[in-house]
């Protein structure tokens, strides 16, 4: 029974060495992955995520393209005639262009999903709050700064695979502004319903169902 009842002194001083214990393996924990992040920080990881999600949006919207510009020009062709829907499906799928697929896609993984990965991660950075002021201003540096560079760089690939870049320069005098000022009509009240609108737990999908739609204008611009 002294046994038992000596339990009671020793346990009350032990209870408070294990809690001392933990803590300063808990701060020891935090302060050692806090340096391996700052170690990790500096480091370069490309965001395969990110970069195959783009990709898939892309082609995604791409093929969307295709297949209604496609249908389009069959069903005018065959206006009158006895072929069926079940006719020019074969005829569309067999002149389906891969290679403006593939750029669309390598357009999407190598260059719009990681530099808007990078963007938005930046973004963040120095508009860490979620007040309304920050929302419109990154809804703002969307347009003003993303916007162009994406048309920049989407014509300039384009054509850096079709080995036409001396018509870069008419590309863009052409198509750079009407597709920009249709991406401010598009992506300003997609954005402004995705950060206001929007559930979180909803948001990427929501986007990503813009994202296809856009890619989709996007090839439909690239292909005239």
């Amino acid at each position: 029974m002294e046994a038992l009842g000596g339990n009671g002194p020793f346990w009350g001083w032990k209870l408070p060495e294990i809690r001392s214990t933990k803590r300063p393996f808990s701060s020891k924990s935090k302060s050692s992955d806090s340096t391996a992040e700052a170690a990790g920080g500096g480091a370069f990881r490309f965001p395969l995520k990110q970069a195959v999600t783009a990709a898939s949006l892309a082609l995604t919207g791409d093929t969307i393209a295709q297949l209604s510009d496609h249908w389009r020009k069959q069903k005018q062709s065959l206006s009158g005639s006895s072929e069926t829907s079940k006719d020019i499906m074969p005829s569309i799928i067999s002149h389906h262009d891969w290679l403006r697929a593939m750029r669309m896609t390598s357009y999407g993984f190598l260059l719009y999903g990681p530099g808007s990965y990078a963007w938005y991660k930046y973004l963040d950075h120095c508009l860490p709050h979620q007040t309304a002021q920050n929302i419109m201003l990154k809804v703002l540096l969307n347009q003003i700064v993303l916007g162009p560079c994406v048309i920049a760089v989407v014509f300039a690939w384009n054509n850096l695979w079709l080995g036409k870049l001396s018509e870069l320069p008419n590309k863009y005098q052409k198509d750079a502004l009407p597709t920009l000022f249709y991406g401010f009509r598009f992506w300003i009240p997609v954005s402004m319903l995705n950060f206001w609108v929007v559930p979180l737990q909803a948001r990427v999908a929501f986007m990503s169902t813009g994202s296809i739609f856009w890619n989709f204008f996007l090839s439909s611009t690239m292909s005239k």
